[in-house]
């Protein structure tokens, strides 16, 4: 048998820099480090990705190669061009099972060809607050009923290729108003109203043979006081015992502020990695910043002498690493194609929500209102201007912040047809003044939503998107064309 040490390296699954491997990163797989997770600041385009894959899996063929491609606002395949399909709540309103699975699957046979081996996706989470500031598009939906077959065709389409999917964040993170990569959420919620609401998507997910479940950093109070990441109630009793998952659970990032907080990275890490492991968790992921081979050697360690201080029982590091293992097993040998829009068009165009007749007279002034993207999602290209620009010869694009919006005014006076674009324009206020401005002005505009919609109503011609994605701008600017 391995040795405690060693047996630690195998359920640590961290992020690095750059897009080719490290000397570091190739020594640790070739020693037994559990996987690797791809970030945009990882990825130029799927031919890379597919190198570096190959380059890892020579070191050691059975390494873990994550990766968070949601599809929309979430994308790492596409961080230079915005996803190529709409993202979960863009295909909860199409409302069509066998196009999310469609969808899916075509999200899977990509990532097969570059050569990853579990997608920390989808969300079994719902859209249940409007404050929430961090799922939003991210989810089906905020109906359990209507969201969970949609979570179960995406398992049953990605998983088609090899690749496993990872249902998250369990129990769910929708009705929390803060932010897990910042501070620890409170849910609130009673443990009859998880079972009628947040766990429903999750059952789906297990009854379509979800090869993984990835845990959320959410205090129940009536699980106790550690988040589910480190509560035994949550992962043992209740995910293994009362839901009946059998494959791997896999920690959402343990950097983050909700787990390590005050510790530090390295010391904050390694106590959460062992109060983890102890509760259940197999996979350890530490990907929201770059680890280096001393600081894993040193989380390692810790989890180590947990073993050796008896505090951590052998036997459950052990069932923790081989289920790590499964999930590095090579996806199906798929080729590298171009990348093809015509699917996630589709979805796209049948997830529009359309009011009144949002139509336009000639060319039109596009206002792109831009707002700081969720930490999931980071940085990626935005905005209706560029296609309407494309789309509709003579369109003037201006894209501003939020500290930007006189810019803006200044920008509508004398203009005749003007669409304004927006992401979650409910949760700033700035932006809710801006569309307020609008009303009450003698502008006659057109308001293009691509978030979550919020409670902001409105009886003017508006389209919603519920995605940032590439294709759901395009099938907006083409309607409107």
């Amino acid at each position: 048998m391995s040795s405690p040490e060693k047996l630690a390296g195998s359920v640590l699954v961290s992020g690095f820099d750059g897009t080719t491997a490290p000397d570091w990163l190739r020594r640790k797989v070739a020693d037994g480090l559990g996987g690797t997770i791809l970030f945009g600041r990882n990825v130029v385009d799927d031919e890379q990705v597919a190198a570096l894959s190959a380059r890892l899996r020579a070191e050691r063929p059975d390494v873990l190669i994550g990766i968070d491609e949601e599809g929309g606002d979430v994308t790492r395949l596409d961080v230079a061009t915005g996803s190529f399909v709409p993202g979960p709540l863009a295909l909860g309103a199409a409302d069509d099972v066998e196009l999310t699975a469609s969808v899916a699957a075509a999200l899977g046979e990509r990532l097969a060809a570059c050569g990853v081996t579990i997608n920390f996706a989808p969300c079994a989470d719902l859209t249940l607050t409007p404050e929430d500031p961090s799922i939003g598009v991210r989810a089906f939906g905020s109906d359990p009923v209507k969201a969970s077959p949609h979570v179960a065709a995406y398992i049953t389409g990605l998983q088609k290729y090899g690749v496993a999917a990872s249902a998250k964040h369990f129990p769910g993170h929708g009705a929390a108003t803060d932010d897990s990569h910042h501070a620890l959420p409170v849910l609130p919620r009673t443990e009859a109203e998880l079972n009628a609401i947040e766990l429903v998507p999750f059952r789906a997910a297990i009854a379509a043979g979800v090869r993984a479940v990835m845990t959320g950093h959410l205090v129940v109070p009536a699980w106790g006081e550690l988040p589910a990441t480190l509560n035994p109630k949550a992962l043992t009793d209740v995910l293994r015992g009362e839901l009946g998952f059998t494959g791997a659970v896999v920690t959402d990032a343990l950097d983050m502020g909700a787990v390590a907080g005050e510790l530090g990275k390295t010391e904050g890490v390694g106590r959460a990695a062992v109060r983890a492991l102890i509760a259940g968790a197999d996979a350890l992921c530490l990907g929201g910043v770059s680890f280096e081979e001393d600081e894993l050697n040193r989380i390692a360690s810790v989890i180590a002498a947990a073993v050796e201080a008896g505090e951590l029982p052998l036997e459950r590091l052990v069932e923790a690493s081989g289920r790590v293992a499964a999930l590095g097993t090579p996806p199906v040998a798929t080729e590298i194609s171009p990348v093809d829009h015509r699917l996630g068009l589709e979805a796209a165009r049948k997830a529009l929500r359309i009011q009144g007749s949002p139509k336009l007279g000639g060319p039109p002034l596009v206002i792109d209102v831009e707002t700081e993207p969720i930490v999931a999602a980071g940085p990626m290209p935005w905005g209706l201007g560029p296609h309407l620009t494309e789309l509709v010869p003579g369109t003037r694009a201006v894209k501003v912040g939020v500290d930007g919006i006189a810019t803006a005014i200044d920008a509508v006076h004398g203009a005749r047809d003007v669409v304004v674009v927006t992401r979650e324009a409910h949760r700033h206020p700035e932006v809710r003044e801006f569309l307020s401005w609008l009303e009450a002005s003698t502008v006659d505009f057109i308001r293009v939503e691509t978030g979550a919609p919020g409670p902001i109503t409105g009886d003017g011609p508006r389209i919603d998107t519920f995605s940032g994605s590439y294709v759901s701008l395009r099938a907006a600017a083409e309607y409107l064309a």
